[in-house]
C-alpha cells in the first residue's frame, strides 16, 4: 500500500535522526517525552509524511528497511551488523526458494535478514544450543511476521545438524565454528555455500585449518568497514565515528575434494596457494 494502514510496521524518525519502530494500532498512540501522535492520525497518510507530536515535534514516517528491523530487535546478545549481514546474504546466495541453515541464532538479527531474503518459497533452519536465545529470536521473528519462514532447532551443533535433506548454504555464528565444519559439510549440497563470522584472528586460523581438512575450497577471509558522512552540502565531511571492525567473515564452497589437493599451507612455504577453480 502507498498509505499507512492499521497494523503496519512504521519507523518514526525525529529531527535528530532518533528512530522508533512501532506497530500502527487504531485507537492507540505513539508516546515519547516529545509528546504523542495518535495512530489514527497516521492511518491513511502517504508514507514519508511528516506529522507533529502533541508538543510540536516533527516526525517523518517511513516503512522500515531490513536494516531498521535488525537494529530495533530485542536483544540479549550482540547481533550481526547490517553492514555484515547484507554482504553475507550475497555470499550465501540467499534468494527466494533457498534453504539455509544457521547455527547460533543469538537474538535473531541474521535470522531476520536470511528469512527476508528466502521468502516466500525458501526456508531458514536455525539451530541453537540455548533455549533462551531461541525464545527471544522466535519472538523477534513473530514481531515482524517472518516466523512462518524459520524453523528453530534446539540442539548441540557439534553433535550434528538436525535438518532433513541437503541445504543450499550453512552459516556458523559461534565461538568455535571449527568444531562444526564436518557437520556442516555433511548437510551442505556439493557446490554449496559456507560462511562464518568470528571476532578474533586466532579463531580465523582455527577455522581455516578445519576447512583445509574438510571438503571445502574457494576460501576467503574478509572484513567490512563503513564510514558515514555528514550529508550537508556546504560542509560535507566524515562523521566523527565509524563502524570499523565487528568481525572477520570467512566464506568457502563445498567441493568434491580429490585425494591430493594443494592447500593454503603452501603459502607458509613461500609458494602461491591454489584454490579450486583458480586460473
Amino acid at each position: 500500500m502507498d498509505t499507512i494502514q492499521d497494523q503496519d510496521l512504521a519507523l518514526l524518525v525525529d529531527t535528530r535522526d532518533k528512530a522508533h519502530l512501532v506497530r500502527v494500532r487504531a485507537g492507540h498512540k505513539f508516546e515519547t517525552h516529545h509528546g504523542f501522535i495518535a495512530y489514527d492520525a497516521m492511518i491513511g497518510q502517504p508514507w514519508g509524511s511528516v506529522l507533529h507530536s502533541s508538543l510540536g515535534h516533527p516526525y517523518v514516517i517511513v516503512p522500515p528497511s531490513t536494516a531498521d528491523l535488525i537494529k530495533h530487535i530485542k536483544r540479549s546478545s550482540q547481533v550481526i551488523f547490517p553492514k555484515d549481514s547484507a554482504y553475507i546474504l550475497m555470499r550465501m546466495n540467499a534468494k527466494p526458494g533457498a534453504r539455509i541453515l544457521e547455527s547460533g541464532c543469538g537474538s535473531g538479527g541474521l535470522t531476520l535478514a536470511l528469512a527476508t531474503a528466502v521468502m516466500p518459497t525458501g526456508h531458514v533452519y536455525s539451530q541453537e544450543i540455548r533455549q533462551d536465545f531461541i525464545e527471544l529470536a522466535r519472538h523477534n521473528m513473530e514481531r515482524v511476521g517472518l516466523d512462518p519462514y524459520v524453523t528453530f532447532i534446539h540442539a548441540d551443533s557439534t553433535q550434528g545438524f538436525r535438518v532433513e535433506g541437503k541445504v543450499d548454504a550453512v552459516f556458523l555464528d559461534m565461538p568455535e565454528p571449527e568444531t562444526c565444519v564436518p557437520q556442516a559439510r555433511e548437510v551442505l549440497k556439493d557446490g554449496g555455500f559456507f560462511g562464518a563470522l568470528v571476532p578474533t584472528t586466532n579463531q580465523v586460523v582455527n577455522l581455516l585449518r578445519a576447512l583445509e581438512d574438510a571438503a571445502f575450497g574457494l576460501i576467503d577471509v574478509e572484513e567490512i568497514l563503513t564510514r558515514r558522512y555528514k550529508p550537508v552540502a556546504d560542509r560535507l565531511r566524515p562523521q566523527d565515528r565509524m563502524v570499523a571492525h565487528t568481525g572477520f567473515l570467512i566464506f568457502a564452497r563445498a567441493i568434491v575434494k580429490p585425494a591430493q589437493w594443494p592447500t593454503t599451507k603452501l603459502a607458509a612455504e613461500g609458494e602461491e596457494a591454489v584454490s579450486p577453480g583458480a586460473a
